[in-house]
């Protein structure tokens, strides 16, 4: 007969809380309302993607040491829901953005959307291309393709920052290689 005795030599697993999440959301807001808003390219559904965001994390077991990453997530998954990018939307964002935005982040918020969420994913949130690929329900070549253009763009604009030169290439676990560091984060922040 199967035992059903509890080894209470474990200890208890320790999961987020909805209030962790309300910690996490309230603590960073700036950061993932910026995300959102860099993925969707619209205050609005930045907006309706960050309360979603809120409203999902807490959703099922997460581990609190993982509480973070799930919360960008989420909102990368209900950006991803709101926007619907492909790879075939070669179009730059009809969006209007009407002048408010600083102009390192218009460099972005312009970009074709495909490129944009493949940018802001594997470049600014550190995705691997793979991870990128399937959350986007693409190829990996689609999204090695989508990255190189928009740091192309982004080069082209005289508002970015390049993309730190001298800083030493790695192959990822896929195969891709990347850079360690890249300054882009900071020039969009600034």
């Amino acid at each position: 007969m199967l035992s059903t005795r509890k080894n209470t030599s474990q200890a208890p697993t320790a999961y987020a809380t909805e209030a962790d999440f309300c910690r996490i959301f309230r603590n960073d807001m700036n950061r993932l309302y910026l995300l959102a808003f860099l993925l969707t390219g619209d205050h609005q559904a930045a907006e309706k993607c960050f309360v979603r965001g809120l409203e999902d994390s807490a959703k099922g077991p997460v581990f609190k040491e993982w509480a973070e990453s799930w919360a960008r997530r989420t909102i990368i998954r209900n950006a991803i829901q709101v926007i619907r990018p492909r790879p075939i939307d070669r179009n730059i964002s009809s969006v209007s953005r009407g002048g408010t935005e600083p102009a390192r982040l218009a460099a972005v918020v312009e970009l074709p959307a495909f490129d944009r969420f493949v940018l802001v994913m594997v470049v600014l949130e550190g995705y691997s291309d793979q991870e990128c690929s399937l959350l986007l329900d693409c190829t990996r070549d689609e999204v090695i393709a989508a990255r190189t253009r928009a740091l192309r763009q982004l080069g082209r604009s005289s508002q970015i920052l390049p993309v730190g030169s001298d800083e030493p290439l790695v192959r990822d676990g896929y195969g891709s290689v990347r850079q360690t560091t890249v300054a882009l984060p900071a020039a969009i922040s600034a």
